[in-house]
């Protein structure tokens, strides 16, 4: 079956710190034809389309209060060419990279993403060259100057084919939707429709050279795959050498969990052929547990001795010292002066205080002097009427060293005792551990051989699984750059053959503007659009009714045309296979018709959102079958309710609250739109 060419969008994830915030368009593992996004105003309906077009290489994200606080990363599941891809951006400020990835956002990462550059987006390894090849557009240059030949060219970017695939909110019902008020951009957006349905001017020279350009890149593609495949013959396990063919991780790790499982039920089986020595353990539990008490008893026993040593000798140090103190208070007397200092003979009675004045020398003494010093050594005691009572504290301290060298002695006589109970303890554990040995050592010495061998089992699984994760990575590039190889191949089969088919450029694009304009006025006839008549599309793209361009309409009108003219563009475009990415996001198709802007009266009176809806399903289950259509919609009719994907509340009591649906205490002007 071939592949489904072109983008779907499958699922869209925010990333935060400690939760993520998700979007589902999906129905049983298929893209859903049609999805819609509802809810209330402010709730982030806006910046899921925003954060899907920022995910396919947009400038910019919802830089919201919320958003900025909650989400680091914008992961968009896509499916490219029928294949689901992941590429994911860094929110905050912008990243200028992407990273892509096979697989969905729950399968298991099997190598880092593929690192693409956002800009330049004319480069062949940026992101828009690799959503353009899935759209069979890669390489497609655009001309500066549309009506010169020698015009300078710019490569198309994703972004202008984006115009095709996303109306947002303010190119509804806008006077400028064609960009009328930007030259470059007007005449960028006629030549985008035209590549897309294949009829642009100079068709011949624009597919040679991109003929040319992808054989380049073919050649170059060869040459890496080759340089690869040289590589991993290198790199590649013994096994492959040798032309064996290596298993899947996952059969190996199916492997590993059968030896786990038989080691278990090998545990199990040795506990049962065991169990009969059960009281055996026990007293070999109990004579351990009795050693390790009589060890500890034991040093604590050995670290009381250790301290107290210490301690007894500097008690036996202040008796020596106090012994001396005692001694010198005999020898010398400090307390009188029997000697004068001038004739040194002795005086017939000590120094006193009389009358105010000294006896000695007769200085008259003040109150600052107080009392006579007689003698410095015991100044401080004297004047605080403290003497030092020697032979009480040499009472005092040889009572503490008597009871500390008792003390100390006990711990000795009983630390003999201690060490004999501790090593007979040591003794009957060791006794109880060579009984319980000997008891099971014949019932448990098969077990042990048998789980040795599981455990070499395991550790070569183990080696095995690490070789052939290995080798599945080395693989994995090879198939990418095989995959290259062949999308290579598959674009310049595709761009020869419509070489050859080549018809008239005039005619063509005469045909596809037919073709739109004939559905452009399908549609507003079925929505039953008032007083309608001459709706047409003009060659420059512009839609007319009732002979008037689209600026001249009202305000609900024109989002009935802006509408139409989108929906006519992709519906041809899917209906045609033409180079379309597949997809089309639409935000508030009700703009104007009572739901947002300013209501238009008349043309809200006479159309009914029904009939959009209703012209949907019926296409997409008809001629649309492949495409995909995403819608934002404050209120849908029940006709879509089927169709809703999300619908945010606003309100705290009926979640989801909004998009980033823990964030319920913003200021209004900072929720998403």
């Amino acid at each position: 079956m071939e592949p489904l060419p072109g983008i779907r969008i499958r699922r869209l994830r925010l990333a935060g710190i400690d939760r993520s915030y998700d979007v589902d368009f999906t129905i049983e593992q298929r893209v859903r034809s049609l999805s819609v996004i509802a809810g209330a105003f402010s709730s982030g309906k806006t910046a899921v389309l925003e954060f899907i077009a920022y995910g396919l290489g947009a400038k910019r994200h919802p830089r919201h209060q919320e958003v900025l606080r909650r989400v680091r990363s914008c992961l968009l599941e896509v499916e490219l060419s029928g294949e689901p891809h992941v590429i994911e951006r860094s929110v905050g400020e912008p990243s200028k990279v992407a990273f892509v990835r096979r697989g969905t956002l729950d399968s298991k990462r099997a190598a880092k993403g593929e690192s693409r550059p956002i800009d330049p987006t004319g480069a062949p390894e940026s992101l828009s060259a690799l959503l353009l090849s899935h759209c069979k557009l890669e390489g497609v240059q655009l001309r500066e100057a549309p009506t010169s030949r020698e015009s300078r060219t710019d490569p198309l970017s994703f972004r202008d084919l984006m115009w095709l695939a996303f109306l947002p909110n303010e190119r509804v019902a806008d006077k400028n939707f064609l960009f009328e008020n930007d030259y470059m951009r007007k005449h960028k957006l006629r030549q985008v429709v035209d590549v897309v349905f294949g009829v642009h001017d100079d068709r011949a020279v624009e597919l040679g050279q991109r003929i040319r350009e992808l054989g380049g890149r073919l050649t170059q593609s060869k040459a890496e795959l080759a340089a690869a495949r040289s590589f991993v013959q290198e790199q590649a396990p013994t096994a492959v050498a040798h032309g064996e063919a290596i298993s899947s991780p996952l059969a190996f790790e199916r492997e590993l969990a059968d030896i786990t499982s038989q080691l278990q039920a090998l545990d199990q089986a040795a506990q049962a052929g065991t169990a009969f020595a059960a009281q055996l353990r026990h007293e070999h539990q109990q004579a351990a547990r009795n050693s390790r008490r009589a060890a500890s008893v034991l040093r604590d026993c050995e670290t009381q001795l250790a301290r107290l040593m210490p301690l007894r000798a500097q008690y036996a140090d202040d008796l020596l010292k106090l012994g001396m103190l005692g001694e010198a208070q005999q020898l010398f007397d400090p307390l009188s002066v029997t000697t004068c200092p001038a004739c040194l003979n002795r005086l017939p009675a000590p120094p006193t205080a009389a009358d105010g004045q000294c006896s000695m020398c007769s200085h008259d003494l003040t109150d600052a002097d107080g009392a006579l010093t007689l003698g410095a050594a015991d100044a401080g005691s004297q004047a605080e009427g403290n003497p030092v009572n020697v032979a009480a504290e040499i009472r005092s301290t040889k009572a503490r060293l008597r009871e500390i060298t008792n003390y100390i002695e006990d711990l000795d006589e009983s630390l003999a005792a201690l060490k004999l109970q501790a090593e007979e303890a040591a003794i009957l554990e060791e006794q109880a551990a060579a009984a319980l040995d000997e008891a099971t050592s014949p019932s448990v010495s098969p077990f042990l051989a048998a789980r040795d061998d599981l455990h070499r089992q395991r550790e070569q699984v183990l080696r095995l699984i690490d070789q052939a994760e290995s080798y599945a990575k080395l693989q994995e590039g090879l198939d990418k750059r095989a995959a290259t190889v062949e999308r290579h191949e598959g674009q310049i089969a595709r761009l020869k053959e419509k070489l050859a088919q080549l018809g008239d450029a005039t005619y063509d694009r005469d045909r596809i503007i037919a073709q739109v304009s004939g559905r452009y006025g399908d549609l507003l006839r079925e929505w039953r659009y008032p007083k309608l008549s001459q709706p047409f599309i003009k060659p420059d793209l512009t839609p007319f009714v009732r002979g008037e361009p689209y600026p001249e309409a009202s305000s609900g009108a024109r989002t009935l045309l802006t509408l139409a003219w989108q929906l006519a563009v992709f519906e041809i475009a899917v209906e045609t296979a033409a180079a379309h990415p597949g997809f089309l996001m639409i935000d508030s198709p009700q703009k104007n018709l009572g739901h947002g802007g300013t209501l238009d009266a008349v043309i809200a009176d006479a159309v009914a959102i029904d009939d959009f809806y209703h012209h949907l399903s019926v296409w997409l289950a008809e001629r649309g079958a492949k495409a995909q259509l995403i819608v934002v919609d404050n209120s849908p009719p029940l006709l879509a309710e089927g169709s809703v994907v999300a619908r945010y509340s606003r309100n705290e009591d009926q979640p989801p609250y909004g998009l980033i649906e823990d964030e319920t205490s913003a200021e209004p002007e900072e929720i998403t739109r």
